[in-house]
């Protein structure tokens, strides 16, 4: 199976690599391609707009979480059915984990999938300069392919012409120019741009606007050209599936039981593969939103609280009485609940001097300090979602702190930055601040699902 494929990457944060990626996604949907919209990295904000602008689900591809070995089968399982995928790089070119060479980084993802990469550069402050910032990031690993360079925050008509001329000595053609004046204007605040689902009018202005700056600036036709330019996937590459093993039969004992799996603006951060693991373990997946719903989905039997920004939202979330209180029964039923960061604020006993649900004997409260990175982690002991010793990989990223910051059964021990033990189990609950890709261990959502069955 081959895909053409374009990998948007920068020499830094701040290029303009989610305009350009999402522009460029936008303008092929609306040439009547189907577009597949891929993020490197753990990003959760990003693939809401790339969604937006295709109409598919945005889907993360992290060597770091999953693996190097899942990222082509887990972009086949998304580029399904597909005319063409764009995949939006994450940090410079070749920044990955810290301390772990390329692992995770933009240019590990384009060489594992062959893709040829498209170098978007902030041309604000410079001309001549620019062909050899070009050559430096075209000649550095010879695996990876820079096949194109889009100029942005370009001043004029003659910037543009001194850039060009430049760009001619180092062999690399310019597939687009985007104008300074033209940018697009995405409202960012304490955790990166704001999502989607907080302002789906005003969103949908922006990726419009995204693809006509796009439309205007770039070359479509060679931009298309380079991404069917893409050779084969390497030799044996399938696309992942979130089908249990043969031998399994998740449909055994008739309709399978209900999970409830919170969405809406305050819990915006979901992997689409958990809720596809989930629905293939033979549960019913059923998303509510905290912030409107006064009661849980009927016949709940389990509930995953996944990550977003209670933080933003806990005066609405707290004023939700009936809802807490039904998700508080619930976990004091044994019922089995997954709760991620986000999740794992709202149960406990409050947020900012606000009341949630009370699950947790923890107080949480922002803070002015980020804590952000890849973890190696361990489950310490059994759970509704791991069994004690099965070790995965996360990612936290918040500005938040819970108070204790582990339980006297703790969720994880967490090897990176310092050894040590955190979230909670108790019951049913497992909750955590550690944000985790599910593909790699599927096992995760059988097991849930399992548990919502026999709790």
């Amino acid at each position: 199976m081959s895909v053409p494929r374009l990998v948007i990457a920068a020499p830094s944060s701040g290029s303009g690599k989610t305009t350009v990626a999402t522009g460029l996604m936008a303008a092929f949907a609306a040439r009547g391609l189907a577009v597949s919209p891929h993020k490197v990295g753990p990003d959760y904000i990003d693939p809401g707009y790339h969604a937006l602008a295709t109409g598919r689900a945005g889907r993360n591809l992290d060597a770091y979480l999953c693996g190097p070995e899942l990222i082509a089968p887990l972009f086949l399982h998304g580029a399904r059915g597909c005319d063409l995928a764009v995949v939006e790089g994450v940090m410079g070119l070749f920044d990955g984990a810290a301390g772990e060479g390329e692992l995770a980084s933009t240019a590990q993802v384009a060489k594992l999938l062959r893709a040829p990469v498209v170098l978007v550069v902030d041309a604000s402050s410079q001309s001549r300069s620019v062909a050899a910032l070009v050559h430096g990031f075209a000649s550095w690993d010879p695996e990876v392919r820079v096949g194109g360079v889009i100029l942005n925050k370009v001043a004029s008509d003659r910037h543009e012409q001194l850039l060009r001329e430049a760009l001619d000595a180092a062999g690399v053609p310019v597939l687009g120019a985007l104008r300074r004046a033209e940018q697009v204007d995405v409202p960012s605040r304490h955790l990166g741009l704001v999502p989607v689902a907080e302002r789906r009018a005003a969103a949908v202005d922006a990726v419009a606007a995204m693809a006509a700056q796009v439309v205007r600036g770039c070359d479509l036709e060679a931009l298309e050209a380079l991404a069917r330019s893409a050779g084969a996937l390497p030799g044996g590459s399938a696309p992942w599936t979130p089908e249990p093993p043969a031998h399994d039969d998740p449909s055994a004992g008739g309709r399978g039981p209900v999970v409830a799996v919170a969405g809406g603006p305050a819990f915006t951060f979901s992997y689409a593969e958990h809720t596809e693991l989930l629905a293939a373990a033979g549960a019913e997946v059923v998303t509510f939103d905290p912030l409107r719903d006064e009661r849980l989905p009927g016949g709940t039997a389990g509930l995953v609280i996944g990550g977003g920004f209670p933080e933003v939202y806990a005066a609405e979330l707290s004023a939700n009485e009936p809802l807490r209180k039904a998700v508080a029964d619930l976990a004091c039923s044994g019922a089995p609940v997954a709760a991620e960061c986000a999740g794992l604020l709202y149960l406990c006993r409050e947020l900012d001097g606000q009341p949630l649900c009370g699950v947790l004997d923890a107080t949480a409260r922002m803070t002015g300090r980020l804590t952000l990175g890849y973890r190696d982690a361990v489950a310490v002991g059994d759970s509704a979602l791991a069994a004690a010793g099965t070790r995965m990989r996360g990612h936290e990223f918040h500005r938040t702190a819970v108070e204790p910051g582990a339980g006297a059964a703790p969720a994880w021990g967490v090897r990176a930055p310092v050894r040590r033990v955190e979230g909670f189990v108790q019951q049913g609950v497992h909750a955590s601040y550690l944000h985790t890709h599910w593909a790699s261990e599927p096992g995760v959502a059988r097991r849930f699902v399992e548990r919502c069955r026999t709790s």
